[in-house]
């Protein structure tokens, strides 16, 4: 009995006997054999794009238009050699209503089989559950199991006659099949069925590819460095990319981590003065000055920086990056995806009221001596990067990448799209049925990645001089050529760093006389004898009286 999915349209197949022609053997059938069924919603499902779609004021992920369906299939029946050119779209569109009635799609709500299918905008998805129609079990007649013959090793009384083969029906695709592989045409291969991934796998895949990406940008051979990747919790990484909101900021999953209500309604007033919506109290002369501190003593007394002791070399290892502006640009971008979620969403309201309240002409200065850009660098460069151990010249380095963060953090603190792009095509390729050739045991378009293997001792010492000192001999030069500082201030920074990187120091002033020349010394110029100016004359000594006990 031959299994069949009854679908009532009027395809024209390609007959394979070659003395055939398409035009003079038109067939028209009113079913489509099991397997061609499960090959036709294979290449559906691979082929058709999944993407983000709004509808009523509401977004869905992963799901596309019925519209969007026709035009896929469409072209994927066009091709297919069980086809043709000949299919219709109303074909087309009668297919996917057996489609949406066989649970094989499913509206956006999730709704199927007595919902009809039109080509029109409405939105559609692909069921969590295969689609696919199982084959039946071949009844068994014995408990004997027939073992195919060994060719090589023929039993001793065992003739070639009495060899129980199975027969098999030769077909003309299996014999265009076998013929092309003997001619060499198409070289032998085998079905890979796709791979259900779980949550963990997809986690690991985001964490595997994001740090690879990583040690791309930083033009780095391990990552070992700067960066010790078991504290990378996958998790989120992926919460980072998916939980935002339309800003791209992060939404928590528990709100107890977020930040306390009144600290947010403080930056949100000063980010948005001097319309400030939600303030009820009314204002007075210095009010912002007090709104300021106190966003700046609650951030003060947090015992660890937004991007964590952990990370701290991985972003020091940026700095020398910030000559290139797009690299250093994407390296922020993955840098702050491997942050704790909370941590990001503080950052990120934190560096955009930041950045409004520096451009923000309207709000009266939050100081009488220091600029607001100023201000803000000083006031919440600690609570943004240190170390844990802290040295001398931590808050050079955290004021110049916070200066960074600070014009460019629209783009540093998205999530960059050509890299989840990379990863979601990863995923569904992984999940997709695959051909795989002999001889190939990886899969050439998209290698496994990886981000990490051993290195010899001397690549280890060149990674940690080119890693981690060439953003701080970048630091020295620009404290070393700065003219807006004065003398004493210069020579004090130049004395911390000393005392911090002996050896970047020492690279660059070898000789006190190189150190030197930074520092010319002026004419000491006596001044002129004054004769007003002279002591007295001597006078002659007078004899007091003593008194004796």
């Amino acid at each position: 009995m031959r299994l069949c999915i009854h679908i009532h349209l009027n395809f024209q197949f390609l007959s394979y006997n070659p003395n055939v022609s398409r035009a003079t053997f038109p067939l028209t059938v009113s079913f489509v054999p099991l397997s061609q069924w499960n090959e036709i919603i294979e290449l559906f499902r691979a082929a058709m794009p999944l993407r983000k779609h709004r509808c009523r004021f509401k977004s869905y992920e992963r799901c596309f238009k019925a519209s969007e369906a026709v035009d896929c299939l469409h072209e994927l029946l066009g091709s297919n050699q069980n086809f043709g050119p000949e299919v219709t779209r109303s074909q087309t569109v009668k297919l996917l209503k057996k489609f949406l009635k066989n649970h094989v799609i499913e509206d956006i709500k999730g709704r199927w089989g007595k919902e009809d299918f039109q080509d029109d905008g409405h939105l559609y998805r692909f069921p969590p559950s295969s689609p696919l129609k199982p084959y039946p079990k071949k009844p068994s007649f014995g408990k004997e199991v027939i073992k195919f013959p060994d060719w090589n090793e023929t039993k001793v009384g065992v003739s070639q006659e009495h060899i129980p083969v199975k027969s098999v029906t030769m077909n003309s695709e299996m014999w265009y099949k076998r013929h092309s592989i003997a001619i060499g045409e198409v070289p032998a291969c085998k079905l890979v069925l796709r791979r259900e991934l779980t949550q963990a796998n997809i986690e690991e895949i985001w964490k595997s590819m994001t740090l690879s990406r990583l040690q791309k940008v930083l033009g780095l051979n391990s990552l070992d460095e700067v960066l010790d990747t078991k504290l990378v919790n996958s998790k989120h990484i992926v919460q980072n990319a998916y939980n935002v909101n339309k800003q791209g900021i992060v939404i928590l999953e528990d709100k107890s981590k977020d930040l306390p209500h009144w600290i947010l309604s403080a930056m949100k007033c000063l980010a948005n003065w001097p319309s400030c919506s939600d303030l009820k109290q009314p204002t007075y002369s210095g009010f912002e000055r007090d709104v300021f501190k106190t966003i700046v003593d609650y951030f003060g007394q947090m015992k660890e920086p937004l991007l964590t002791f952990n990370f701290f070399d991985i972003f020091v290892c940026v700095l020398g990056l910030l000559q290139k502006h797009s690299k250093a640009v994407e390296a922020l971008q993955i840098s702050c995806l491997l942050l704790p979620p909370e941590n990001r969403r503080k950052l990120q309201l934190l560096v955009r009221m930041m950045a409004r309240i520096s451009f923000n002409q309207d709000l009266p200065p939050l100081s009488e001596s220091v600029r607001t850009r100023t201000l803000m660098v000083q006031a919440f460069s600690r609570c943004i990067l240190c170390s844990k151990d802290e040295m001398d010249l931590d808050e050079l380095l955290a004021a110049k990448l916070v200066s960074f963060l600070m014009d460019n953090y629209q783009e540093i603190l998205n999530v960059p799209s050509s890299l989840k792009s990379s990863i979601e095509e990863h995923v569904v390729h992984v999940q997709r049925v695959q051909i795989k050739y002999t001889g190939a045991d990886t899969d050439a378009t998209f290698p496994a990645p990886s981000f990490c293997h051993q290195i010899s001792t001397d690549e280890f010492e060149y990674q940690r001089a080119t890693g981690s000192q060439e953003p701080l001999a970048a630091l020295l030069e620009e404290i070393a050529m700065n003219k807006e500082i004065s003398v004493k201030d210069k020579k004090k920074k130049l004395k911390q760093f000393q005392k911090s990187y002996p050896e970047v120091y020492r690279e660059r002033f070898p000789t006190p006389e190189t150190e030197a020349v930074l520092f010319p010394e002026k004419s000491k110029q006596k001044p002129p004898i004054l004769m007003w100016a002279l002591k007295k004359p001597f006078q002659p000594f007078h004899r007091t009286r003593s008194f004796r006990m």
